[in-house]
């Protein structure tokens, strides 16, 4: 890539006034043009409060959104009425991706806290990523890391110690806020501890024991749901050592 097909973040900004859609065009480097056709499908932002869906399971795929602020929660309904959460999205993510398959949403998405949204038609975004490949291929590149990242959850929850589980999601949480512009080290949890525990296949009561155990340890500082890591190379530690020691995870990496 040269220098001249970079976007730099001001003007990317200046272009989606401020929308966290910098997470789909930033990594392209579109040229000016390119980006004025990508700003011109956005529909702006979009609040959503607190407990209210996004999108639901079964709905057909309209759009897909980028989280301006807030999070959310991803999630499919089993027989009994019960959730299992699949997954969680923070600021600068792209959601909704998960109906481009078959052109329905096979998981349904809730605000954990009062959020917003930048909505893209999935019909215009389609049309614009056949007129610019660099579109299409990180339309393809997240949707590569969304299947690694449920790889990487079902590897969790076949094989890891529950320490481990923990470990890995508070780190998950850490890096995906800092390639954000976040705190690497100082974060709040949207979610519930019950939330949490839904999605690594824990007790709840398990999830506040290593909480207390990582905090008597030095290595976290819990405040209700505030969290400072106070040592991020022990929990680095905490999530790839038992996971590298595990005989039948030699190939995680």
């Amino acid at each position: 890539m040269t220098d001249n097909q970079v976007i730099n973040l001001s003007e990317l900004k200046s272009h989606c006034q401020n929308c966290s859609l910098y997470a789909l065009c930033l990594p392209m480097g579109l040229e000016s043009g390119d980006l004025d056709k990508l700003d011109q499908v956005i529909k702006r932002r979009q609040s959503v409060n607190k407990n209210n869906y996004l999108f639901r399971i079964g709905e057909p795929l309209k759009s897909v959104y980028a989280i301006r602020s807030g999070s959310f929660k991803t999630f499919l309904t089993n027989p009994d009425g019960t959730e299992q959460i699949v997954g969680f999205s923070l600021p600068g993510e792209l959601i909704g991706m998960d109906g481009i398959g078959d052109g329905r949403h096979n998981c349904s998405a809730r605000a954990l806290e009062t959020s917003s949204v930048c909505e893209i038609p999935y019909e215009r975004l389609e049309s614009l990523a056949i007129e610019i490949p660099g579109l299409q291929h990180q339309l393809l590149k997240l949707m590569s890391q969304e299947i690694q990242q449920d790889q990487n959850l079902m590897m969790l929850l076949a094989q890891m110690p529950t320490e481990t589980r923990l470990a890995s999601f508070l780190l998950g949480l850490s890096r995906r806020l800092s390639q954000r512009g976040y705190a690497a080290t100082e974060f709040n949890l949207s979610m519930s501890r019950g939330d949490i525990a839904n999605l690594l296949g824990m007790a709840v009561e398990t999830i506040s024991r290593l909480l207390t155990h990582f905090q008597d340890d030095g290595i976290l500082r819990v405040e209700r749901k505030h969290i400072t890591v106070l040592q991020l190379d022990k929990l680095e530690e905490l999530a790839t050592h038992c996971a590298s020691h595990h005989p039948n995870n030699s190939n995680i990496g």
